[in-house]
Order: structure tokens, then sequence, then C-alpha cells
């Protein structure tokens, strides 16, 4: 079990509309099944980070030297990175934790939510979110009509999928509750973490668009009514 972040983000269970009064936090739930309080990386787990660094050793060194400095990391080799907006990332823990296999070291980092998930899984998730169609580009947003906004609204926000050649902001290996800048939700504690693959973050990404109710109007079969017709009361003809 990964160490926890204290978050007092109130979450929801289920595919129906978000509702924060009859939430459950899974995030506190999950805290007490692993009994930290904070998500502190332990020695393994840092030691699985570096093995990301092109020299092992010295990113090993350089940590213990400055524990509550952050890194940078390549991605491709040990992990790839799905980096998307910090809401709807949350709405993906909460799915992935409450009725799916979990997730692996998440962080979060300037407004974003960092899920490290296996190598590949950047070039594979977003081919696989427009083949099913809830890509957040495939749809023109500029459309006319009801029907494609209420449609577009129900897509998967654009993500930013960190592969080979790219690297990402990973926090310290120690961060204090009231430390500004990248911080760890899920923390690495094994030299071996399991990582999600592209399938699992598309199935939770869909079920979060799934579950937004649609901000679009509704649409009637009907003709529009003339606001000056004349309406005669035939309940009373013989």
């Amino acid at each position: 079990m990964t160490a926890w972040l204290p978050d007092e983000t109130t979450l929801h269970h289920g595919n129906g509309p978000y509702r924060e009064d009859r939430a459950a936090d899974v995030f506190a739930v999950l805290r007490e099944q692993a009994g930290h309080q904070t998500a502190q990386v332990t020695a393994a787990g840092a030691a699985w980070l570096a093995g990301a660094a092109a020299y092992p050793r010295s990113a090993l060194s350089q940590w213990e030297s400055h524990p509550s400095a952050p890194g940078v990391l390549p991605c491709g080799s040990s992990f790839d990175v799905v980096n998307v907006p910090t809401l709807f990332g949350r709405r993906m823990l909460e799915h992935l934790w409450a009725d799916g296999p979990g997730s692996g070291p998440v962080a979060t980092h300037r407004g974003r939510m960092l899920l490290f998930a296996s190598p590949g899984t950047a070039q594979r998730l977003p081919s696989l979110l427009d083949w099913e169609e809830w890509g957040g580009g495939a749809a023109d947003r500029s459309a006319e009509g009801a029907a494609d906004r209420d449609e577009s609204d129900r897509k998967v926000p654009p993500l930013l999928c960190h592969g080979t050649g790219d690297a990402v902001t990973v926090p310290p290996l120690t961060c204090g509750p009231n430390a500004s800048g990248p911080r760890w939700v899920v923390a690495p504690d094994t030299r071996s973490p399991w990582l999600p693959g592209p399938d699992v973050l598309l199935w939770a990404c869909v079920r979060v668009a799934r579950s937004v109710p649609s901000s679009g109007p509704r649409i009637s079969i009907f003709p529009p009514a003339d606001q000056g017709a004349k309406v005669y009361d035939v309940s009373r003809r013989r």
C-alpha cells in the first residue's frame, strides 16, 4: 500500500452527478487502511524513482543531500506520466480506487495531477480515446446546435501524455503539510510499484466523463409555441 497525503477534498462514488453533501472521502479511507498520514517516499520508492535517471546513484545522492527539493526525471523507461486537470484527476482516482484496481504513484504540480503509468501509455492512451470518440479534441466546440454542445461537454479534457523523450518534475522525497510546489498524493514506496496501463486509464477517463451531468439545454421535438396565438377551451364542445 502506498503512502497518502492528507487531503480534505470530498469525493463521490458511483456514476451519478457529483454531490459533495453525500460524498465519501475515499482517500481518507485508504489512508486509514495504510496507516500513513503523510506522503513520504520510502527508501525503496526513492530507489525506483532514481532508476529512471541516467545516473541513479547520483540522483539518490542528490536527494539524500536535499530531500525537500523537487527533481526532474525522464519518462519512457521506468514510467510514463499522464498529466490531467486536478478536478478530473481526482475523480479518476476515486473511480480507480473505489471501483477499479487502484493507481500507481500520483503527484500534483501547478494545478495539474500527474498519474504515473506503465511505459508506452503516453503513446497509446490518446489514440484509444480518439478511437472510442472520447478525446477532448475530437468534438468541434464551435459546431452549431445544442446536441453538439451536449456531446462536447461529455468529452475527456485534453490530456498531456509524457513518454519517451519527455521529462517531468517530481515532488521532493519529504514534503511538509504547508509546503508549496509539487506534492505527492500517492507516494512510491516499493522498488516495483504497480503502474496502470492505457486500458485502465481509458476506463477511468470514460467513467468520469459519463458521470458529468450535461450542461446543455434540453431539446424539444415540438416547434416553439406562438406567443400571440389565441387559445380556445375545447373541453366545453359537444
